[in-house]
């Protein structure tokens, strides 16, 4: 694989980073800045939401742009947003610079995707998304306890300076090892490449990755303080379980990535989220037992986080039949979708915690997901169909 793809994913590492490492202390932000639980959720679900509503916007207009300069500017805008929440004085400020931070990943991750498959032949194009992705996997095996370690050692304010550290080192790494021109699809004119959202069929994978990947994030964005409150883990225990967690979310990116290239998109996220909507049934139950709890969290990360490579690959598959001059948009679209699932999942988690309690978000989140397995089995019927026109016209082109 080429040296660029771990430039890229250094930068993803930083990134990663910066998103998840809220859930590890959402309980200290809360205590400091004298907020309640689900008003600190905020900051998962506003983050969310800047990746959601800048990613299509931000991508259409830097679509011109050197992508080696775009993103080295970006990690530098990145560097910007979370010196701002490192200095935050109130609550306010600190959710200004998670939005920014956020505006940052929308655009990040959409051109990453595309670059990232356009660095290598076709059928390594999964396997080069989900390298670049693993920058996001490690981040939750690492550098997320890490953070919970650093809030716990110096407060949660060190964390956010660590972040903005490695974001400077990731931008050098990107000027140093990326190539000066990056081959990629001649953009559209603006208003086409936000069209794509008006394709049924780009819609359909929107909703998928919206509704699969963000419907976890009911329960996910309030796990330490499932983990602490009913299952007995202490605020650094809960930094070792989030070892456990990256590290089986790091085995789940590659082996579903391996799937997807070798059995499809479409078998891959079936089987993944039949699998997460089990896993989500059981926190409940096995809330109170550490040890059932450990493996659970574990199967959760590797079936949740493993989708986000296969959604990738799908949605550049399928923009690449119906909507050929938008790939970069339909993929920035796509991590809209994520982000927007994200905010929509944290902001439900809020309800069900403040009108439920905090197991509850469990049983919500595999609802959402089991929902989503529809949608995919429905695309994959249209996926066939449409496979069974393309070869009667091979047949009649050919007779």
């Amino acid at each position: 694989m080429p040296i660029a793809l771990y430039a890229l994913a250094a930068a993803a590492f930083a990134i990663g980073m910066a998103e998840f490492v809220v859930v590890g202390i959402l309980p200290a932000i809360a205590t400091d800045m004298h907020v309640n639980i689900p008003t600190a959720g905020q900051l998962v679900s506003l983050y969310a939401l800047g990746v959601a509503l800048a990613a299509p916007l931000l991508t259409a207009a830097t679509g011109r742009l050197n992508r080696r300069t775009l993103s080295v500017g970006l990690m530098i805008c990145f560097v910007i947003a979370n010196l701002v929440a490192w200095q935050a004085h109130n609550y306010t400020m600190l959710l200004v610079g998670r939005v920014l931070a956020g505006m940052v990943q929308g655009v990040f991750y959409s051109m990453a995707t595309v670059v990232a498959a356009n660095l290598v032949s076709k059928e390594k194009s999964g396997r080069a998304i989900a390298m670049v992705f693993t920058g996001l996997t490690v981040a939750l095996v690492s550098g997320v306890p890490l953070g919970t370690f650093l809030s716990e050692l110096f407060g949660w304010r060190a964390t956010f300076l660590f972040i903005s550290l490695l974001g400077l080192a990731s931008a050098a790494a990107q000027w140093i090892f990326l190539p000066k021109k990056i081959e990629r699809p001649e953009p559209a004119k603006l208003i086409e490449q936000l069209s794509v959202i008006a394709v049924p069929r780009m819609l359909l994978v929107f909703l998928i990755t919206c509704l699969g990947y963000g419907g976890a994030f009911i329960a996910y964005t309030y796990l330490s303080e499932i983990l602490q409150k009913v299952t007995g883990f202490s605020a650094s225990a809960v930094s070792i379980v989030l070892v456990f967690y990256g590290i089986a979310v790091t085995l789940g990116n590659i082996y579903c990535a391996k799937l997807a290239d070798k059995k499809g998109p479409i078998f891959t996220l079936v089987a993944m989220f039949i699998t997460l909507s089990l896993v989500l049934l059981c926190i409940a139950p096995a809330a109170s037992n550490p040890y059932l709890m450990i493996p659970l969290i574990m199967l959760w990360g590797a079936m949740a986080f493993g989708s986000i490579p296969v959604l990738q690959l799908y949605v550049v598959q399928q923009a690449e039949k119906y909507a050929p001059k938008s790939v970069d948009a339909a993929s920035s679209m796509n991590i809209s979708a994520f982000n927007s699932g994200i905010a929509l999942g944290a902001w439900a988690g809020g309800i069900v915690v403040a009108h439920f309690d905090l197991l509850a978000t469990g049983a919500a989140a595999a609802i959402v997901v089991a929902f989503s397995i529809l949608l995919v089995l429905w695309s994959g019927y249209f996926d066939k169909k449409h496979s069974a026109i393309k070869i009667r016209q091979s047949v009649n082109d050919a007779a």
